[in-house]
């Protein structure tokens, strides 16, 4: 799971991009009162689909909960298919890691998997250990203009760009400008495509407090400007498309090309562990294999990872994959029938509950977690003080009664908060 965390607002910082120490001092009263209610860094036993045991003690002493935590959409982190694969490739080279740089020597498992993903999302793709670490292999190269022909680009962040690449800023603003503009703002964007020879976007395909970028929109800004997309589906990934292409690479040609990369994982609907960069052009290929930091020295996927990611490629070369995603579907839809959120009538599988408050968001979490179910309390600075709230993961795992009853449990716990009965938010600040 990436960091529940986002750069605030940095009116308040000393810097321009970095403010830790605000972050951690605001912030510190909500981390505590949700660790005091029990919501936070708990310790659990997988019972099979969307079930855990609580706890650390004897399991049959253990308190059995419906997890809306994970974000294994299609529940396939379950799946022993995927489960088998983990097992087969560490029995195959009766080792779990090789200490040494990818640029000496690689598992033969890892080149397979990487072929067969470029296969599937008709792309040059490249494994991480990491979605975070993808990111962090990218970013220097992207603001040096390596991958632009040799000319630094404007690098433009959404402004509720996740944190595994909102956390780079600095480490860009080394190399280029950085500008960031308001959530999802295309005209703010343009405007900065006429105003620079060179841009460059960074966004996430699927938001992980809900929402997504415009598509649409972005291609058209490329076609006309040449601006390039930096995208980051982690949370659209498997989720669509025949072979689970995604939410971004669905939109695009079935050529990448040299001004697109889009970072996925390989941990959330894929099921197993791990990132990847997808790139459109050979040099850029080239260009990541020698000189992306994380993905040359010793951080490669081990080899249970990159076994179970061949056997959710499996899933995903198979009908069970639309089954699946037709299952994810009728979930969602079940949970918008009962419970009516900003998300409402949206193809993805995440629902923000707005509370207002941040007690009050723990306290009602906490209601739920009594009531058997686990969800995210979200608060400053995962979204604006003020607008705390409780994320639900809805997964095609989830019996059509575990989602029945935590409705029944947030519209009877809900009542009086600043969401009312439509129970609907959309903060200004998202990651994880």
């Amino acid at each position: 799971m990436q960091q529940e965390m986002t750069v605030p607002d940095i009116r308040h910082a000393r810097g321009r991009f970095r403010n830790t120490a605000y972050v951690v001092n605001e912030s510190k009263p909500y981390f505590d009162a949700a660790h005091t209610s029990g919501l936070m860094t708990l310790q659990a036993r997988s019972k099979g689909g969307r079930m855990v045991a609580l706890g650390t003690g004897p399991l049959e002493n253990r308190p059995l909960v419906t997890d809306f935590v994970r974000c294994s959409y299609l529940g396939l982190d379950n799946h022993p298919v995927v489960i088998d694969g983990a097992m087969e490739a560490i029995e195959a080279h009766r080792s779990l890691h090789w200490s040494c740089a990818r640029t000496r020597l690689n598992f033969d498992l890892l080149a397979e998997l990487e072929e067969t993903l470029s296969q599937m999302f008709c792309a040059r793709v490249l494994a991480f250990s990491t979605v975070m670490l993808a990111n962090l292999g990218a970013m220097p190269l992207l603001a040096s203009g390596q991958l632009t022909g040799g000319r630094k680009p404007v690098v433009v962040f959404d402004r509720t760009a996740h944190v595994s690449l909102a956390y780079h800023k600095p480490v860009v603003a080394d190399e280029t400008r950085v500008e960031t503009i308001a959530h999802n703002d295309v005209d703010a964007l343009e405007r900065l495509c006429r105003k620079h020879p060179l841009v460059a976007y960074v966004c996430d395909g699927v938001y992980s407090m809900g929402g997504n970028s415009p598509i649409k929109e972005l291609r058209d800004l490329q076609e006309r400007y040449g601006l390039f997309l930096f995208i980051d589906d982690a949370h659209g990934i498997s989720l669509f498309g025949r072979q689970g292409e995604g939410f971004a690479r669905s939109q695009f040609p079935q050529v990448l090309g040299d001004r697109t990369i889009i970072a996925a994982s390989l941990a959330k609907g894929f099921g197993a562990s791990g990132g990847m960069l997808m790139v459109g052009g050979a040099s850029h290929e080239a260009l990541f294999r020698r000189y992306s930091i994380p993905y040359a020295f010793s951080v490669a996927p081990n080899l249970a990872a990159v076994g179970a990611a061949l056997g959710s490629c499996k899933i995903h070369r198979s009908a069970e994959l639309g089954e699946r995603q037709r299952k994810l579907a009728e979930r969602i839809n079940i949970f918008d029938h009962r419970v009516t959120t900003d998300g409402k009538g949206n193809r993805f599988p995440i629902r923000m509950i707005a509370i207002g408050e941040e007690a009050k968001a723990i306290a009602i979490a906490r209601k739920l977690l009594d009531a058997g179910f686990y969800t995210s309390v979200t608060f400053f600075p995962t979204v604006p003080r003020g607008k705390a709230g409780v994320r639900v993961c809805i997964t095609a795992d989830h019996e059509v009664n575990d989602i029945e009853r935590l409705c029944d449990c947030i519209l009877e716990n809900a009542a009086g908060t600043t969401g009312a009965a439509t129970l609907s938010a959309t903060p200004d600040v998202m990651t994880e």
